[in-house]
């Protein structure tokens, strides 16, 4: 019995023992794997001349996949059709390329994969890894480098296409918009881009924000930047080029006119507005009143007519400042009419710069100040003036006001009335004013200004505009009642003195106005004051 227990007892000692010394360490799966997937072998070999193969393997150490491959892998020349590439989903220990149409003659291809290349574990890239062969008996071995820079914002955009046209007996600026360059690369997540293994030769310098990832200019969704010079190769070879991307303006072009209410249809168009006007062709009743406006945040005009007529349909000529003209059709029917909604551009709080605003979906006609009422925290009545803008569709009210108080606008029924008869109920608006010490001040002065006038604007930190100054002499610029917060400033040159940036055309060979940045990034903090001087060079 005792030579039992004891067994017993031993045998749960020794499971014990087991157990703690088991809980001394814990299993893991060892440390994460950071090393990226090698290249093995590529048949053909890289570097190969004299290819004429359609099919190429590049193999690796380990299973990988390509990621983002539609943006990161750049092929120079171009090839159209794109040659299929794998594998996009699935994991595989090689990369296939296969050609889809006939190569150039005596060219030299490179395949940049940028960091496309990722293993299928951890996602550890490859980085930059090129797949280069020449059709002819040798590689072109020319190399040129630079960065790109956003002509206006203080960070260019990624995934920048960096492109040369070969300067022959075909070429003309024209090119960018319908065909592709003869070399092209990609600046990826950085500045800065190199072109590889080019031929002797004279070739135009050309960067695109290419929204389509076609490799050609389109206006409309593309910015551009160009070199003014033709780089020559191999003389320039050991220059380090700078390109600034703008977004050009397009020509005017009216859009057609699109019927939104029983009273009123909206033009768009493109470009600049410049005075835009419309004129109704059609038959119209002897009383017949127009009211025209812009739209405060689209490029679009809004045209509002009374009374309401029947037609099938409206003709209209459109026409500008710059010799544009056009006769425009839209269709017309009886449709519902539209009630008046009115808003304000306060949004909480009023800043001390700034006069409280009246918006409205429909034209306003009249404001009668007798049926309005504005009264403070204290609910005593402040007196104020009304201005109404018909071209811009809003009402501004004038008021002295005191910092740390609480506003309240009173709309009495029919104190507005708008163009189609419409009149409000009764609305409250509320709004407050902060305490200036709120607020920051910065007080920025510029030295060496070769120029004037200088525009002098400033932004958040995503580059929201917030305010500018337009100098025209010696002077400190005041940026006051500036919310906490950190700012960037830039300096417009402003050449040709309009009182506005103005962008670059590529076909005309005009670059934008250039932008300087004050390099420093300013905290503003309440109730303080900062003092900057800034150096032109």
């Amino acid at each position: 019995m005792y030579k039992r227990s004891y067994t017993i007892l031993f045998t749960i000692f020794s499971l014990l023992l087991i157990i703690s010394c088991a809980k001394k360490g814990t299993i893991t799966g060892g440390e994460k794997d950071e090393i990226p997937p090698k290249f093995v072998k590529a048949t053909p070999p890289n570097y190969s001349t004299n290819f004429n193969r359609n099919e190429i393997r590049i193999y690796f150490d380990e299973y990988i996949k390509l990621e983002d491959a539609q943006k990161q892998i750049i092929i120079s020349p171009p090839m159209d059709p794109k040659p299929e590439i794998t594998p996009l989903g699935a994991a595989n220990k090689y990369i296939k390329i296969k050609f889809l149409d006939t190569l150039l003659e005596n060219t030299t291809y490179s395949i940049n994969f940028g960091q496309s290349i990722v293993d299928n574990n951890e996602g550890n890239p490859n980085p930059f890894f090129r797949y280069v062969f020449s059709t002819g008996d040798s590689l072109d071995s020319l190399r040129i480098q630079g960065t790109v820079a956003d002509a206006l914002e203080k960070k260019p955009d990624p995934f920048i296409s960096v492109a040369l046209y070969e300067i022959n007996e075909n070429y003309s600026d024209s090119l960018v918009f319908n065909e592709v360059p003869r070399y092209v690369t990609s600046t990826l997540d950085s500045i800065n881009f190199d072109l590889d293994n080019l031929k002797e030769g004279k070739y135009k310098l050309i960067a695109l924000k290419d929204a389509s990832s076609n490799y050609t200019y389109q206006p409309k969704q593309d910015k551009i930047g160009f070199y003014e010079e033709i780089v020559t190769l191999p003389e320039d070879t050991a220059k380090v080029f700078t390109i600034n991307l703008f977004k050009e303006v397009l020509d005017f072009k009216a859009l057609k006119p699109k019927q939104l209410s029983k009273n009123s249809f909206v033009f768009g168009y493109e470009g600049e507005l410049d005075s835009m006007k419309i004129k109704l062709l059609s038959n119209t009743p002897e009383n017949f009143e127009t009211r025209i406006f812009p739209d405060r945040e689209k490029d679009t005009l809004h045209y509002w007519f009374r009374p309401f007529f029947e037609a099938d349909s409206l003709i209209f000529e459109v026409a500008n400042t710059k010799n544009f003209r056009d006769t425009l059709v839209a269709r017309f029917k009886d449709q519902y009419k539209d009630s008046i909604k009115l808003s304000s551009n306060s949004k909480g709080s009023l800043a001390f710069d700034e006069d409280f605003t009246l918006y409205s979906n429909t034209p306003l006609e009249k404001i009668d100040d007798k049926l309005i009422k504005l009264v403070d925290k204290d609910t005593l009545e402040v007196p104020f003036s009304v201005a109404l803008n018909t071209n811009k569709n809003e009402a501004k009210f004038t008021f002295e006001r005191t910092e740390s108080n609480a506003y309240k606008l009173e709309l009495l029924p029919e104190a507005v009335t708008d163009f189609i008869g419409n009149v409000n109920d009764s609305i409250s608006i509320n709004f407050r004013t902060k305490k200036l010490a709120d607020y920051g001040t910065i007080f920025f002065t510029l030295e060496n200004v070769k120029q004037y006038p200088v525009i002098i604007q400033a932004t958040d930190e995503k580059g929201k505009f917030i305010d500018e100054k337009i100098v025209t002499k010696q002077e400190t610029a005041v940026f006051d009642n500036l919310d906490p917060g950190k700012y960037n400033l830039r300096v417009i040159l402003d050449n040709n003195k309009n009182g506005k940036w103005d962008t670059g055309n590529f076909l005309k060979g005009l670059q934008a106005e250039k932008v300087i940045y004050f390099p420093e990034v300013l905290e503003v903090r309440a109730n303080w004051e900062l003092k900057q001087t800034f150096v032109l060079e």
